[in-house]
């Protein structure tokens, strides 16, 4: 059957669709095929952005090497007619091989200039607005981790348990489940873990972190936008893993101060509390 037959049209116009879906499905499914983004702190964006350049070089390459395949075995089938034919054999192409030589290492040098460019706005702190709340004195970077300009910011130990997390501010108040943050404010995390290996994932937020028993690790991100935002542990860790959400609610800085005072005071007012119960229920020495 000729190749510009009726059924061979059909394929090259079924494969031009295949290929203006892969084309523009990561514009179209956005957040279905990247990590979320919108709303959020900016180092989410930088990495939602990252991996639209990466998908969109993956879908070229994909649609480009699975048409090429598809076009070769239309074109190049066995015919009835050509029962007895031999194929020809090919050595080689030398055009050919540095041709697909020089575009991987195009493809590679893409991804790789992207990454470097987008790397600094995901991995350093931003400069704290002028808004902002902040709290804890200076800042302690580790080695992959800087300081924010200025040293602003606000740090707050998240505690990661089965199956909960736990949220320490520097006045010493203390919250489960939901961490309650300033706008404008520059947030670092310093997260650990007392039994067993949790993943602390807000992807509006910036991408996941590990929280692993016996080290800490950083992480950061800065909310311009009031609202709360939903996470969970992205580390299976136990039966409890499916139940350990996680929330971070982004308030304005006056009531942040207003709520972690009062925080504070809550958990006074309880520990001086539970302090007269032990003593009126202790035994009579």
């Amino acid at each position: 059957m000729p190749f510009t037959s009726r059924r061979g049209l059909l394929a090259v116009a079924l494969l031009a669709v295949a290929a203006a879906s892969l084309l523009f499905a990561p514009a179209a499914l956005a957040d279905y095929l990247t990590p979320e983004s919108g709303g959020g702190s900016r180092n989410a964006e930088d990495i939602d952005t990252l991996f639209k350049w990466v998908l969109y070089v993956a879908a070229v390459v994909f649609v480009g090497v699975e048409g090429t395949l598809l076009y070769s075995i239309l074109r190049f089938r066995k015919r009835k007619r050509q029962r007895d034919a031999v194929a020809a054999q090919i050595r080689g192409n030398t055009s050919l091989e540095i041709g697909w030589t020089v575009g991987a290492a195009l493809v590679l040098v893409v991804i790789t200039v992207v990454t470097f460019i987008k790397l600094p706005g995901i991995k350093n702190p931003e400069r704290t607005g002028p808004g902002g709340a902040t709290a804890g004195g200076p800042l302690f970077a580790t080695i992959d981790q800087p300081n924010p300009p200025g040293d602003k910011g606000l740090t707050i130990d998240v505690n990661s348990q089965q199956y909960l997390w736990r949220y320490a501010y520097p006045n010493g108040a203390y919250a489960y489940t939901t961490m309650i943050v300033p706008t404008h404010t520059t947030v670092i995390l310093n997260l650990f873990s007392q039994d067993v290996i949790h993943s602390w994932w807000i992807p509006k937020l910036g991408g996941k972190m590990d929280a692993t028993p016996g080290y800490r690790n950083k992480t950061w991100f800065k909310v311009t936008k009031e609202g709360t935002y939903r996470g969970r542990c992205a580390e299976l860790c136990g039966r409890g893993h499916a139940e350990m959400l996680a929330y971070v609610k982004a308030v304005s800085p006056t009531e942040y101060r207003e709520w972690v005072g009062r925080q504070k005071r809550l958990i006074e007012q309880a520990n001086r509390e539970a302090a007269q119960q032990r003593r009126t229920l202790s035994p009579i020495q």
